[in-house]
């Protein structure tokens, strides 16, 4: 999947916005026929999955063009977004546009997300523009990034989640990067990471008991799979086995290998996350170019990186299904890109070999 940052703008002002955005036009955004020549190589590279991200992307004047264009070439495009511009005309668009998921952000109830999100009524749009979508028969998706600011709305997200009849719910762990390295101090503490997961993982079961098919994730802590792996232990030691196999299969974090981000300004970073450190510029070389370029340090480093890693993570027997977790926040936090990860919250006896 490559993450395709199509504009810097936004209309929102999130605590937690990786890339800084604002409401204003940026310089040096990659022209119509630049981003076209780029879909095209991605798509001849063999890339499955396009992801339309920003700022905002329903602020780039062309988005519908090029999303025609990369759906003509075969990839498949997905949009995230903060919901808030969405209509039902504009949902129709998108459908028209041959996006087939639509992810909204909403990281609270009410004040607690317009707070978030730096707009009133920002959260009152965004369920409005998740109800536009979904009536436009776009399969689409809750983002909800967790922090002690927002935790205490869990029970009501679970409850729009029901309510709306939301088929995905992606519950994200905050990245120190960008505004997000502003409120570090407000990321959970290792245990209330642990009562989180504890509860994502209770409310799945809930919607199970209730037959509601809604695929609930959470994201940006592969600690997470080993965790689920230790809770399923518990209950049937065949299905956590089974699990297990599966988790081995994802193989963890990606950055660097199954993902990688392009930005406003048309940068190759390893992720969404990197945007500090660039491999290149579409401009001068092709992605896939850029992308087989295994010379390049930090590009060779990640997918290497298993021998690098130092502290709890070269120990941890659950290296296989995490993967050294998120590197970018093991660089933000330490200033080291292979220290363990701040946020993994499994135990010294957890992560111990049998």
């Amino acid at each position: 999947m490559v993450v395709w940052n199509t504009t810097r703008r936004c209309n929102l002002n999130c605590v937690h916005c990786y890339s800084k955005s604002e409401n204003k036009i940026y310089s040096g955004e990659l022209t119509t026929q630049e981003a076209k020549v780029f879909v095209k190589d991605i798509a001849e590279y063999g890339v499955n999955v396009l992801l339309f991200s920003g700022g905002d992307p329903l602020l780039r004047h062309d988005l519908f063009e090029v999303a025609n264009f990369a759906s003509d070439a075969g990839l498949r495009t997905v949009l995230s977004t903060n919901g808030t511009l969405i209509t039902e005309t504009l949902a129709g668009q998108l459908k028209d546009a041959g996006f087939s998921y639509v992810e909204v952000s909403i990281d609270g109830i009410g004040e607690t997300n317009n707070k978030f999100r730096g707009k009133k009524e920002a959260f009152e749009r965004a369920v409005e523009g998740i109800r536009n979508c979904l009536k436009a028969g776009i399969k689409t998706g809750l983002r909800f990034t967790v922090t002690k600011y927002n935790f205490k709305d869990l029970p009501g997200i679970f409850e729009l989640i029901e309510t709306e009849g939301i088929p995905r719910a992606c519950f994200y762990h905050l990245a120190y990067v960008g505004r997000g390295t502003e409120i570090t101090k407000d990321d959970l503490t290792h245990e209330e990471t642990r009562e989180f997961i504890d509860y994502v993982l209770k409310k799945a079961e809930t919607f199970h008991s209730k037959n509601l098919t809604t695929e609930i994730l959470t994201v940006d802590n592969h600690a997470d799979a080993a965790y689920l792996y230790l809770k399923l232990r518990e209950k049937d030691s065949k299905k956590a086995e089974e699990a297990l196999k599966l988790l081995k299969l994802n193989g963890g974090n990606s950055t660097g290998t199954g993902i990688g981000c392009v930005d406003f300004n048309g940068y190759v970073h390893p992720d969404q996350f990197w945007q500090h450190y660039s491999l290149g510029n579409i401009r001068t070389r092709r992605f896939s170019q850029i992308w087989e370029d295994n010379s390049e340090p930090l590009l060779s480093a990640l997918r290497n990186r298993k021998s690098r890693l130092n502290g709890k993570c070269a120990e941890c027997r659950f290296l296989d299904i995490c993967n050294g977790n998120l590197r970018g926040r093991a660089e933000a936090f330490y200033g080291d890109t292979w220290a363990p990860d701040p946020a993994c919250y499994l135990t010294a006896q957890e992560i111990k070999p049998n």
